[in-house]
């Protein structure tokens, strides 16, 4: 008998009879002899239409009532999908994030998990109960929901998994795995049947379809993740600590293991910034505390004791991350700040990169050739990305997927 945790995304639970589909799915483990816990996302578009809905009554939704409002998306699910389990003769119970003992901060829209106290998990699964959790969504102190941030549903699987001690985390979707580029992009991307942490954290970071937070946890504790399809028999892949994937030890192998792309990026540039020790945190910390998260950052070399500071932020914050930026431009002295929406991210992620020399220069090749200018470049020791205009973006993802020879390749 084991104990599983699994997590349903909200396109495996887009309607009543997807719903009753992931019910049998779950009753046919549950029937093997197994306990488990599942944790599901909002219904479909639920979210999308719960934010729709209050900016039409309010301009400048309060964040702790937007939290409590977007909660109530995957409670719908759990609580639907107990039904069903029930109505399959199962005996399941759904828990909402603070029944299930889901403790946060108080960062609301994006709270981050401080603890878990699984006492009721524990309970339910001691009576033979499926329990079904809602994801994305915790509790404060002080008694307040919170919400985990978009995509944050994966987290919760993830840190219960963690926490009750489940040999792995699985989590379902409408994709058979982790491809090695967005096949929306690049129609012949093939399937990565195993990929370690450090490479499967640059992927998500970067736009493989996988919250980076939950790599992040999976990490830390060392929680294996399966992530495959709840519509079909996929194996899917299995994101793991190591690199089992290549049977065949040697360094004359491809060390690109796949193409990852972002379309939701923009950048700021603010210019003519005295260059003094401190600048950096004076500028970046008000961001930090808005609760914007800064991805690539350039500071050009001092002239003349004056600086520039370029940096990217998701498209959704950008009028805010200009609004603050422009803030601080006239107290940091700044001469002016300009903002570019519509850029997108591509990246080449592999480990073993850096110690080889080529990589780089193969990916702005390819870039040139297919006339793509580049406007930013950033590293990591498994990673090389460049920021370029969005609408090259499909471009460059099946340019580069066929650079590197990911088409026709076996993906182990």
């Amino acid at each position: 008998m084991a104990l599983v945790v699994h997590k349903y995304g909200g396109s495996s639970l887009a309607n009543a009879n997807s719903i009753l589909n992931v019910a049998r799915r779950i009753a046919d483990i549950s029937r093997l002899g197994n306990k488990i816990v599942a944790v599901v996302s909002a219904m479909g578009s639920s979210t999308d239409n719960l934010i729709n809905l209050a900016y039409e009554v309010s301009t400048n939704p309060d964040p702790r009532e937007m939290d409590v409002l977007l909660s109530t998306g995957e409670l719908v699910s759990c609580t639907l999908l107990a039904m069903a389990l029930r109505s399959l003769g199962e005996d399941a119970v759904s828990l909402s994030g603070s029944q299930a003992g889901i403790k946060t901060n108080k960062q609301y829209g994006k709270a981050m998990i401080s603890s878990i106290e699984p006492k009721r998990i524990v309970a339910e699964l001691e009576q033979n109960r499926i329990v079904i959790i809602a994801g994305y969504q915790g509790i404060t102190e002080n008694m307040d929901v919170t919400t985990l941030g978009r995509g944050a549903s994966d987290l919760t699987a993830v840190a219960i998994a963690a926490r009750i001690g489940s040999s792995r985390c699985e989590i379902y979707s409408d994709v058979d795995g982790i491809f090695t580029a967005d096949p929306n992009l690049v129609p012949n991307a093939q399937i990565i049947d195993e990929i370690g942490f450090e490479e499967m954290l640059e992927m998500a970071s970067y736009g493989a379809k996988m919250n980076p937070r939950s790599i992040e946890l999976a990490m830390a504790y060392n929680m294996p993740i399966l992530v495959a399809s709840s519509f079909s028999q996929s194996k899917g892949t299995i994101i793991h600590q190591g690199d089992s994937m290549n049977n065949n030890v040697g360094e004359l192998r491809n060390r690109v293991r796949g193409i990852a792309t972002d379309n939701n990026v923009a950048k700021i540039t603010i210019s003519g910034v005295v260059d003094r020790p401190g600048i950096a945190a004076e500028l970046f910390e008000p961001l930090a505390d808005a609760g914007i998260s800064v991805d690539i950052i350039v500071q050009n070399a001092g002239i003349h004791g004056t600086t520039d500071f370029t940096f990217t932020v998701e498209s959704t914050d950008l009028t805010r991350a200009e609004q603050i930026t422009k803030e601080l431009s006239s107290r940091i002295v700044g001469s002016g700040v300009v903002s570019s929406p519509g850029l997108a991210k591509v990246s080449i992620v592999g480990t073993g990169m850096q110690d080889t020399p080529g990589y780089a220069a193969m990916m702005f090749r390819t870039l040139a050739d297919h006339k793509i200018n580049i406007d930013t470049i950033s590293t990591s020791e498994i990673r090389i990305t460049c920021i370029i205009n969005s609408s090259h973006l499909e471009d460059a993802a099946r340019s580069l997927h066929k650079a590197f020879e990911l088409d026709d390749s076996e993906i182990k």
